[in-house]
């Protein structure tokens, strides 16, 4: 399994993405094909943590007048599954691991991941 899960509305999540040979990859794009239980699930398995998937960035925090201090992890994995914009983009995942977000660190991370492949 190779998944991304991305928008394509998103300069950064397309500017990261065109980096890679992406040809076997399953892409999934967030707005016509929103993230699903069982997506969530193995990205989860992964991560131990909704929170460390959960966009902070979402306009949809402001929007909903949500304190995200308050937030357990189930308040979490509900509002990623409730709204595209609370998963933190672009997340690669695969059967052993997952690269979520934009940061540096994980960018070099994914670039070292795709020279072993």
């Amino acid at each position: 399994m190779q998944k991304i899960f991305y928008l394509k509305t998103c300069g950064t999540c397309t500017k990261i993405m065109n980096k890679f040979d992406l040809s076997y990859w399953e892409l999934r794009e967030l707005k016509s094909t929103p993230v699903t239980k069982d997506d969530l699930a193995q990205m989860y398995a992964h991560t131990k943590s909704y929170e460390s998937l959960f966009s902070r960035r979402s306009t949809q925090i402001k929007t909903r007048n949500i304190d995200v201090k308050a937030l357990t992890e189930k308040n979490f994995r509900d509002l990623i599954l409730d709204h595209y914009s609370f998963l933190k983009r672009p997340v690669f995942l695969t059967n052993n691991e997952i690269f979520i977000g934009n940061e540096k660190k994980n960018i070099v991370e994914l670039e070292q991941f795709f020279k072993t492949k």
